[in-house]
């Protein structure tokens, strides 16, 4: 038997309600075998994760071109809270140059891998709502779906990039980085939402998906906040041993928080809606059987 439908457990879930909300999400995430989609997740997006930056770097040398202000002012926001690049960026903002071959390359191979990425995506949000496998949308329209979702977050990165430099060129030094911030946890959520409102065959509605995105939201903003210091930490304590690798390991165990946060907050959202089937079946229960 489950821990979670022993005697004990059961008691405390049918006394308090964020209790039973809580256990069924960690019961979802073990029936889905959610750890396993979150790591599929993970590998695609290492895989993705270095084309996307060569392509956005890239656009940005040929945008930036002879603007050292401008490109300061962007390394010091968004940029600055992608681990690796951001620090390397900091360090030397004129590295960023434009090349049509490399644009090219980087553009097939972050296709390639970020769709890959965004179908896993489908697949693990389809296991956490139960949808049959007849049920599921075929190759061609999951396929489809990703690279929406690629666009999504392509305009998503693009619109904290901007907010960056606009904060920056406001000359608000006490409340920027608050600004930053907020920005970022916005433009988290409403992209976690749209994911999990298109990316699933389940039939979801925004009420569904809110909890979830909101709470993603938050753990993706304090990843990216906390991101280059994370891979530092797990590099500099790996780096004697492992060398360059340490390098992937850090970028992994980043990529591999985020995948755990998209799904268990995916897990919640079925967990409040399967919460919300049951108390209305229960009061319809009550109703007919006081008519």
């Amino acid at each position: 038997m489950a821990w979670t439908t022993s005697d004990r457990v059961m008691v405390a879930r049918g006394k308090h309600p964020a209790i039973d909300v809580a256990v069924d999400t960690l019961d979802g995430w073990r029936r889905h075998k959610s750890g396993n989609n979150a790591s599929l997740l993970s590998f695609f997006g290492f895989l993705s994760i270095f084309p996307l930056l060569l392509v956005a770097t890239t656009i940005l040398g040929f945008v930036l071109d002879g603007n050292e202000d401008l490109q300061q002012e962007i390394v010091d926001g968004a940029l600055n809270d992608i681990p690796v690049l951001g620090e390397q960026l900091a360090n030397d903002p004129t590295s960023l140059s434009g090349s049509v071959l490399v644009l090219i390359v980087g553009l097939a191979t972050a296709l390639w891998s970020a769709t890959k990425a965004f179908v896993a995506l489908q697949v693990a949000l389809d296991d956490i709502w139960e949808v049959d496998i007849d049920h599921r949308a075929a190759m061609h329209v999951q396929r489809g779906r990703a690279i929406l979702g690629l666009v999504i977050v392509g305009v998503a990165q693009i619109a904290s990039i901007a907010l960056s430099a606009i904060v920056g060129a406001a000359d608000l030094p006490g409340i920027s980085r608050a600004l930053l911030l907020l920005g970022g946890f916005v433009v988290n959520v409403l992209i976690i939402a749209f994911m999990y409102r298109f990316l699933t065959a389940a039939p979801t509605t925004w009420q569904q998906v809110w909890p979830g995105a909101l709470t993603a939201g938050l753990a993706f903003s304090l990843l990216q906040y906390f991101g280059t210091g994370i891979v530092k930490r797990i590099t500099d304590n790996a780096g004697d041993t492992y060398g360059q690798f340490a390098l992937v390991l850090g970028l992994v165990t980043w990529l591999g928080f985020l995948a755990i946060s998209a799904l268990m907050s995916a897990e919640l959202n079925a967990a409040l809606a399967r919460r919300r089937t049951i108390l209305h079946h229960s009061r319809r229960g009550d109703e007919g059987h006081i008519t």
